[in-house]
This record gives C-alpha cells, structure tokens and sequence, in this order.
C-alpha cells in the first residue's frame, strides 16, 4: 500500500516517482478506480481523519499532529474542528490562521489552496475532479481534477460548496448556501446558486 506523504519532499517523491499521483496532480485524465495507487492514498487520508474526528476532544493534541501530518501544507495558527474529511491530504495548502468549521470536505485530488486569516463555515465542500462526459469513457471511469484557489482572509459561510478550477480573491465574502461555479474576484460579497457577485464589500 501507497504510504500516506508527510511533507513537501515526500510529495515532490510521490510526484516524481508515482505516475498515477504525478497524473492526478497535474490535473491529466486518469482512471481512480484501476490505479493501483490512489486507492490506498486516500484510504489512508479517510482513515487519519476518522481517528482525528474521534480522538479530536479526548486528545486535542494527539489530533493536531495527525493533522499536521495529513495536511503538511497546513500553516501556522491553523484552526479546526471535527468532523473532517479529505480524501487527499497531499496537495492541499492551507495558510496561516486560517479556521476550518465542522463537517469540512475535499475531494479529489487536485491542488487546493487556501490562504491566510480565512474563515471556512461549517458543512463547506470542495470538489476539484470532474467525470468524463462521455458516457463509455465516464463508465470506464476517466476523470480529471482542476486546483480551487481560495485567497487571504475569505470568509465562506455555511453549507457552501466549490467545484473544481474555481478561484476566489482576497477578503471576499460568500453567502451560505452558494454554489461557486466560477471564479469570484476580490473584495466582493457573492452569493447564490450558481453563486454570483451582489455588491463590493463595505469598507467604513
């Protein structure tokens, strides 16, 4: 079985060394479902974030070093609270003081990044794959994923959910409940499904 990356080397190792990981990151069509590698990669990650969900109130600290070792892209002062669930810890880039709500989810494996001083509301969801279209090729189980970037200090209310390529700027605030299907600039407030811009954040 795959072993589960625990820093930035490890995963410039995976990168190199892995094509199916390489492929996955580089956002090419691969086929999750025969790869002898991903599998195992996100079993483990489910399984670190069952035992930190569990442990996480008994041994705060015992979880924050899963977490730290599922998530070696996370910063400095980050904060969250259980349930989590990722399905890739690798890849995912988290800045500093950042605060990740409950029943926070990634899946797929392409590139997420979130910034610093960022304010992530319960029950949010990240999707970076897509299924091929086609339906031979989607029953054969082609996908591919695209990298979400989040900027500084964004705040995502609850029960939002972002699809794959999705960018959203610096300090820009989205309404719970949105579905962000496109990239939102920054300095904005956004909402809705499919989630759009609604005015320029108050500044006084």
């Amino acid at each position: 079985m795959f072993s589960m990356p625990t820093n930035s080397r490890d995963l410039d190792a995976a990168l190199e060394n892995d094509e199916d990981v390489r492929a996955l990151f580089a956002g090419e069509w691969i086929r999750y479902r025969t790869s002898d590698t991903l599998p195992g990669l996100t079993w483990k990650a489910q399984s670190t974030c069952a035992r930190i969900n569990r442990i996480f109130f008994d041994d705060p600290e015992e979880a924050q070093l899963l977490f730290a070792e599922l998530v070696p892209g996370a910063g400095t002062g980050v904060d969250f609270r259980p349930p989590i669930n990722l399905d890739y810890g690798i890849g995912l880039t988290i800045g500093d003081r950042t605060f990740l709500n409950k029943d926070f989810l990634v899946v797929g494996g392409g590139y997420v990044t979130i910034g610093a001083d960022c304010l992530i509301g319960p029950r949010c969801s990240i999707y970076t794959p897509n299924h091929a279209e086609e339906p031979g090729r989607r029953r054969e189980g082609w996908e591919r994923a695209s990298a979400v970037t989040i900027g500084d200090n964004v705040w995502l209310g609850g029960s939002v959910t972002i699809l794959p390529g999705v960018t959203i700027g610096d300090d820009s605030v989205i309404g719970a409940g949105s579905v962000v299907t496109h990239d939102i600039p920054s300095g904005v407030v956004a909402a809705g499904n499919p989630c759009r811009v609604i005015r320029p954040l108050r500044t006084a």
